[in-house]
């Protein structure tokens, strides 16, 4: 089969997936972090699953990336750094900032991250180093531009609700607590909602196929665990603020 025709294929697969996933999640809470349950098999260190599921965005995408035709052109650069950004504070840091007093992971859903990292990985990579077509002049199209501003913008959303986060709890604290200041005095999951909007911004400013499936599977997965700690806050504390939405500020 055409190279071409099978990413295309896959893409799509991947774009119907995440419509499986979205309606899965808004009856299963996916079991782990606040959620973690029994019934789903053996387990791993938190840090240690999460390295495991995001390390084929770096040890996958570099490589399929580096071997593209246009692997070295202007346009392609700027988006592979766009990915960098993110992926390499994600995978090597984050992980290691997380709380790891007796947190755990399935290695069910470690596995399955594994899984669909390593596929989203080489579609992306694979069409911004060789399938797609980036002249020089993509920096100057309004897709490319507005993208770009989109991404950054969920970026630090996604980064300053983290650092938010990851500052609740002292050490050896495993507590949850009521998050507070920024966007968390409108939503519950900011760190969702920025994500959501960067790969949002990624597809508009590479204009591809693969990076829009990849928003759609993220907003799919995320959102309803945004709906799911929503629900946790509210059950575990009375005092949790009524107006608060849960992704959405002022809507959901």
């Amino acid at each position: 089969m055409n190279e071409a025709i099978f990413h295309r294929d896959a893409a799509l697969s991947l774009m119907a997936l995440g419509l499986l996933v979205f309606v899965s999640l808004l009856f299963i809470d996916a079991p782990y972090g606040r959620h973690l349950r029994t019934g789903f098999g053996p387990t791993l260190p938190n840090h240690v699953g999460w390295i495991l599921m995001e390390s084929p965005t770096l040890i996958v995408f570099l490589p399929v990336y580096l071997t593209g035709e246009n692997a070295t052109e202007t346009v392609p650069l700027i988006f592979l750094c766009l990915w960098l950004s993110h992926y390499i504070h994600r995978t090597l840091i984050y992980p290691f900032r997380l709380n790891r007093q007796g947190k755990r992971v399935p290695l069910l859903i470690a596995f399955l991250g594994l899984l669909f990292n390593t596929v989203n990985a080489y579609l992306i990579a694979r069409f911004l180093s060789h399938l797609g077509t980036y002249e020089i002049e993509w920096l100057t199209d309004p897709r490319f531009g507005a993208g770009l501003l989109l991404f950054f913008v969920g970026y630090f959303i996604n980064r300053n609700a983290d650092r938010t986060l990851l500052g609740l709890r002292k050490a050896g604290d495993s507590d949850y607590k009521i998050p507070r200041g920024g966007l968390y005095e409108y939503i519950s999951c900011p760190n969702y909602f920025g994500e959501i909007l960067q790969w949002c911004g990624f597809a508009l400013a590479t204009w591809s196929l693969p990076a829009l499936a990849f928003a759609w599977y993220s907003a799919a997965n995320l959102a309803p665990r945004a709906l799911a700690h929503h629900r946790f806050y509210r059950r575990e504390f009375p005092s949790y603020p009524k107006a608060r939405k849960a992704l959405l500020p002022f809507v959901l």
